[in-house]
């Protein structure tokens, strides 16, 4: 995660995404370098438009998080159900 969180500060700051520079940012964090991390991640963001894949990215995570909280929403009162009923039997167990 710290090789992908430093190539995200290098292209917020307006600086070229390259091996070296990840590896000074990753170094300077306190992180070891891994050198095989560092030259996949530049080679898999070769030709990527960052900003683009971020939009794109912020748009995608959005609606689940909603439909989630839409849903936990949906199940509370059902619960709420089946504690009744559950009480409703055991009333007519003990009168």
């Amino acid at each position: 995660m710290e090789y992908m969180y430093a190539a995200l500060l290098l292209h917020k700051l307006g600086k070229e995404v390259s091996e070296d520079a990840v590896k000074s940012v990753v170094a300077a964090a306190g992180a070891s370098v891994d050198d095989s991390k560092v030259k996949s991640l530049v080679a898999s963001l070769k030709g990527v438009n960052i900003d683009a894949e971020l939009a794109s990215a912020s748009l995608v995570s959005a609606a689940p998080a909603h439909s989630a909280a839409e849903a936990k929403k949906e199940e509370a009162p059902k619960k709420e159900e089946k504690h009744e009923a559950a009480a409703e039997g055991l009333s007519a167990l003990f009168g």
